[in-house]
């Protein structure tokens, strides 16, 4: 008893259809009815539908596993330049990176992925093995019989058959025996592990090879995943099987041939440039002419009218396998090609060099994405040196406007000058009060300093840290994605301590600046008669604009720093031994926040973003890929 499998066609196809695909489709509505309400389909009988299971050695052949290879004859000489050409374009595909998920990020990955596995399975291989096997991909839609077809031409049940969708989720590769070894050995196909049989579940990683003795030798017909099934993994497979290919076998039925998925793969074979094949299944009798007029005419104005085609009428199915009436002019195509050598040569060489062309603006691409993603890099890097620059700048104006100078500093300095322990604790006597009082105002005023400038220093990293955040939560997708690092929006627990020794060496830094440059001709004698220590703080009082931010203080007595300082330094000393001091400040903390910006380089570098040689790189591979040709 056989069974009804004929796929559903759509409702309206016209709806499905690509726009170029002709404006006539409303016409495909009807024909699309009548070919589903009349003929049996695909007609796979219950027995094959029930067990639908691949059997190993079947027909009294020998399992694959077996010895049965032949002598392979030299491949021909392949260019030196091309072979490195290929090289190195791979090199520079494998080595792209699209950390940040911009729009066209997940599109990009795909694309690379894609080029890799053409180029591992089938454009190096086949540069290499010029002599090997067609490989032929029967692919096509949900229930279109691919599987039947491929059973058919192979003369024996190679892959599973019936109504359960999908039936294939393995590829299975069908071969002649003598042509077994030359994919066995895994050049052709090589990112695939070899099959004996189909494994319980789809292995997207693999094919099964079955050896046929009804296969014509030097060709190999691939039964692929649908194209459209609801396994999305299917897909990739069904596509990956497809950039594999020498030659392509679409297979579509009556009833789905003006569906969007059809004209999506047509589409991309014309793009690539691949020879094509189309079989036109489950046809009724009573439409064909229709049909086939109807189709003709979709595929002519797609560009596509001279594309070969086959027409399998609406039949029974019996052991998942046509009438050998059915299939008699595909396999004379099979057989023409399996012994014309230079036929299947010619097929060959067009579908690698459209493989090749298709490089010319896939790889240039892949450049431009990636030059998005090193650009947006350079975005968010310059958020961060923005963020702390403005830090820094905050800090030289903190520290030349007398801002600084409050509070504990203020009360400290104006104890200091006013108690008379200026000059005391600057002459260095021997007095009890001299060596008790003035040295623990000294101590005082130089914490009381420090203290300031760590607060100043540690709030401008906050500021900077939150900044840094809130500029790459603006930049949607990638930015705020790394925003959300933890840590980030803060500075780490240890910033106090490199703050308090930046500030500490510093301090040291400008005391050893008076001791060492502070001597003038018209000041030594006196200067070796007043504490260094103390004369630093003066200084340190005077560089930090002390009076700067009141006019009235200026003069008077808040004015004795600079008026001390001149007398002491003189006026070119003091202007020389100031620039350095300001520049060592800058510099000092300038490190600090350098250390503090690795933290997002970090997380930058982890984000898997290239160099911005990446880009060039695969401009030039792909420049001298063309040379090579």
């Amino acid at each position: 008893m056989e069974e009804d499998t004929r796929a559903t066609g759509a409702e309206d196809p016209a709806d499905a259809t690509d726009p170029e695909a002709g404006a006539d489709l409303e016409a495909a509505a009807d024909l699309e009815a009548e070919a589903g309400a009349t003929g049996t389909g695909d007609g796979e009988n219950a027995e094959d539908a029930a067990d639908g299971e691949y059997l190993p050695g079947e027909d009294g052949e020998d399992a694959p596993g077996e010895d049965r290879v032949r002598e392979i004859p030299m491949p021909e000489p392949v260019s030196a330049a091309l072979t490195d050409a290929l090289n190195q374009l791979r090199t520079a595909v494998k080595d792209l990176h699209f950390g940040l998920d911009v729009p066209g990020s997940e599109e990009a990955r795909k694309a690379q992925a894609a080029v890799l596995a053409q180029l591992d399975d089938y454009v190096i291989p086949r540069v290499h093995l010029s002599t090997a096997p067609a490989l032929i991909v029967v692919a096509g839609s949900t229930g279109a019989g691919k599987s039947t077809i491929v059973n058919s031409l192979a003369g024996r049940r190679v892959t599973a058959t019936g109504v359960r969708r999908p039936t294939t989720g393995t590829p299975v590769l069908a071969v002649h025996p003598g042509d077994l070894e030359w994919y066995a050995r895994g050049d052709l196909l090589g990112g695939l592990e070899r099959l004996d049989e189909p494994p319980a579940e789809a292995a997207p990683g693999g094919v099964v090879l079955v050896p046929s003795p009804s296969m014509p030798a030097g060709v190999a017909l691939l039964d692929t995943p649908d194209i459209d099934s609801v396994v999305e993994e299917h897909h990739e497979i069904a596509h990956r099987m497809l950039d594999a290919a020498d030659l392509w076998v679409f297979v579509t039925t009556a009833s789905r041939y003006a569906d969007a998925p059809s004209w999506g793969l047509l589409r991309r074979a014309k793009e690539r440039r691949a020879r094509l094949v189309i079989v036109l299944s489950r046809v009724p009798a009573r439409s064909r002419d229709v049909i086939m007029k109807h189709f003709g005419r979709m595929l002519k104005e797609y560009g596509l009218g001279d594309v070969e085609r086959f027409v399998i009428n609406e039949t029974s199915v019996q052991e998942g396998r046509l009438p050998e009436i059915e299939i008699a002019e595909l396999r004379m195509w099979l057989t023409g090609l399996s012994v014309d050598d230079e036929r299947r040569e010619e097929a060959v060489r067009t579908t690698l060099n459209g493989v090749l062309n298709s490089f010319r603006t896939r790889l240039p691409a892949l450049a431009r994405h990636l030059e998005t993603q090193v650009a947006l890099r350079a975005d968010l890097r310059s958020d961060v040196d923005a963020a702390y620059m403005g830090a820094l700048t905050d800090i030289d104006e903190a520290t030349r406007d007398g801002s600084l100078l409050r509070g504990e500093v203020l009360a400290r300095w104006q104890d200091f000058a006013g108690s008379g322990d200026l000059m005391r604790t600057l002459q260095l006597r021997r007095g009890a009060k001299g060596q008790h009082q003035g040295p623990e105002r000294v101590r005082g005023l130089k914490a009381a300093i420090r203290a300031g400038l760590e607060s100043l220093v540690t709030s401008a990293v906050e500021r900077a840290a939150e900044e840094v955040v809130t500029r790459w939560r603006q930049r949607a997708g990638a930015g705020d994605r790394l925003a959300a690092t933890p840590g980030l929006g803060r500075p780490p627990e240890d910033i106090a301590r490199r703050t308090v020794r930046t500030v500490a060496a510093w301090q040291e830094h400008v005391t050893e600046l008076i001791r060492t440059e502070g001597v003038t001709k018209r000041s030594v004698a006196k200067l070796v008669s007043f504490d260094v220590e103390s004369l630093s703080l003066i200084f340190m009082i005077g560089l930090l604009g002390y009076g700067a931010t009141d006019p009235q203080t200026a003069t008077g007595a808040a004015a004795l720093p600079q008026r001390l300082l001149r007398g002491l330094l003189g006026a070119e000393s003091l202007r020389s031994i100031s620039a350095k001091a300001r520049s060592d400040l800058r510099a000092r903390i300038g490190l600090l926040f350098d250390e503090e910006t690795l933290r997002y380089v970090d997380a930058l570098d982890s984000a898997g973003i290239p160099d911005e040689a990446a880009a060039t790189r695969l401009y030039q591979a792909t420049y001298n890929l063309e040379v090579a040709r």
